[in-house]
């Protein structure tokens, strides 16, 4: 008969080898998460204004909606994120916030560059400006054509039509529209709702009151005084201007080449198209300022720095963005970038952490 033994289990020794075990498995992970890369999000940002990035965002293929450039985004109050690109495949994109195409339309806009969104009593309406018509429009939600702004003939600004080359529009409550003639004569313009020239400011030149690639404008919600933000792109800086012109401010941001302002609540946000000037391709990131505009985050750019109270020179310190172009900012605060001239990319989304 088998004789069972009745000899103890080496406990300690089983320990032993269960702790050696242990150490090689962690070990090895250790090794792999290094090798491989940590499989947690990367965050960008600054402070407490910082984002994880998704750049497959978008769920759709060049074959089923072709984009060009990127130019601008804006969500509507169904909380829809409407995208203009300049192919006229498709003009506009509309998406949920999951990057799910919902609808889409725009075949005569060649040079769409401006997206404005402005809610008139209760039904919203869309501002494009065209850089290749020399157009400002204004369309419904679907794209039907209400008003139409050429170049203003009347004041003598233009010595041709084609000199006229709109980037921007921003609407006031009682339907003004100031239009920012960014690629053309740097003119600042004043419009009352039914489209006839009230007024005009900036324009070329190098004193302050002046303008150079005036790219973006923006009525700032955060001011009472109704005061504008103008960018001046090659001088690093956004103007506010009284909407009669007079200059007030200048918010001076050394090294970020700033497109149009946009804000949410008490922040500033920017696309910066290039760093430390428009020389240098691929070396854009996105700008955040508070509501004393000041600097706290940059997402893709260096950590704002001040001395003294000046800030100092900003720039490109990852690569995750070519030449952003725009930033939409959602109800839950993440950010949608646009970007011109970077492989023909659809937006990214950064989750707000």
């Amino acid at each position: 008969m088998k004789q069972h033994s009745n000899k103890p289990t080496d406990t300690g020794s089983s320990r032993r080898q269960f702790i050696r075990n242990t150490s090689l498995t962690i070990g090895s992970l250790w090794l792999t998460n290094n090798l491989l890369g940590s499989s947690k999000e990367p965050v960008y940002g600054h402070n407490e204004v910082r984002y994880t990035l998704d750049t497959h965002w978008s769920k759709c293929t060049p074959q089923q909606y072709p984009v060009n450039d990127c130019h601008e985004m804006v969500q509507d109050k169904k909380g829809r994120i409407l995208l203009l690109t300049n192919e006229t495949k498709n003009n506009v994109l509309v998406y949920d916030t999951r990057g799910q195409v919902l609808d889409a339309w725009g075949h005569h806009f060649p040079g769409a560059h401006g997206l404005t969104l402005h809610d008139e009593n209760g039904t919203e309406f869309l501002y494009i400006t065209d850089t290749v018509k020399h157009q400002v429009y204004k369309t419904t939600m679907t794209g039907e054509i209400l008003l139409t702004i050429d170049a203003p003939a009347d004041a003598k600004l233009y010595e041709k039509p084609e000199k006229f080359v709109p980037t921007e529009t921003t609407i006031a409550s009682n339907g003004d529209i100031f239009i920012a003639d960014g690629y053309g004569e740097q003119y600042i313009l004043h419009y009352n709702s039914k489209g006839e020239l009230l007024n005009y400011f900036g324009g070329r030149g190098d004193g302050d009151e002046h303008l150079d690639n005036a790219h973006g404008i923006l009525l700032d919600p955060r001011r009472k005084d109704g005061s504008l933000l103008v960018t001046d792109r090659t001088r690093n800086c956004f103007k506010r201007f009284s909407r009669e012109g007079k200059l007030l401010e200048i918010i001076r941001l050394p090294g970020a080449c700033v497109c149009r302002p946009v804000v949410q609540g008490d922040y500033l946000y920017a696309a910066v198209l290039r760093s430390p000037d428009m020389n240098k391709e691929g070396s854009g990131f996105v700008t955040i300022l508070d509501k004393h505009n000041k600097v706290i985050s940059n997402i893709g750019g260096s950590e704002p720095k001040y001395v003294d109270g000046q800030l100092q020179p900003m720039s490109q310190t990852d690569k995750i963005f070519v030449h952003p172009h725009d930033v939409c900012v959602d109800r839950d605060h993440n950010l949608y970038v646009a970007q011109w001239a970077s492989g023909k990319v659809y937006p990214y989304k950064l989750k707000r952490v």
